[in-house]
Order: structure tokens, then sequence, then C-alpha cells
């Protein structure tokens, strides 16, 4: 199963969960605490996500290689690509 496949049954399970609890099926009775805390939880988890996303991005910037050795080899085919262009009669 793909990570997106996992991604999508987890949000799925725990979805159908909270759903289940907030429309209060008729056997159901949660003390109010806890449904004045259960509705806004979507966008306590979408809050979160946002909040991990957002660290996650800003640790893999910080922690960015600089790849030298790829540089090195992107200038010598521009140089290539340089030369090869003068010999065809264009001018920079």
């Amino acid at each position: 199963m793909t990570k997106l496949g996992q991604w999508l049954c987890g949000l799925a399970l725990l979805g159908s969960a909270w759903a289940a609890l907030a429309l209060a099926p008729a056997g159901l009775r949660l003390p109010a605490p806890y449904r004045q805390a259960l509705l806004p939880l979507p966008v306590y988890l979408l809050v979160a996500l946002g909040c991990y996303s957002l660290a996650t991005v800003g640790y893999r910037l910080a922690t960015f290689n600089d790849c030298e050795e790829a540089a090195a080899e992107l200038q010598e085919h521009i140089g290539a690509a340089r030369e090869d262009l003068r010999r065809r009669g264009l001018r920079f």
C-alpha cells in the first residue's frame, strides 16, 4: 500500500469515528465538555497538520546539502554548450 493510501485510510478511519461521535447516536450521550472538545477536532487536526508540514519543510531547508560536484559538472556542460554555439556562429 502506498503512503497516500495509508494516509487516506487513516483519515477515513478518523473521520468516520469523529462523525459517529459527533452525530450522537441515540444510545450514546457524551458529556458537554467532551462534546465541546469533539466538534472542533477536525479544525485542530488541520492546524496541527499545517504546523507539522511547516516544521518539516523548515527542517529540510535548514539541512539541505549543497551538491558542489553536480554544480561543477553543470558549469562544464554550460561551458561546452556555449563553445558549441560559438562554433555555430551564435554570439552572446
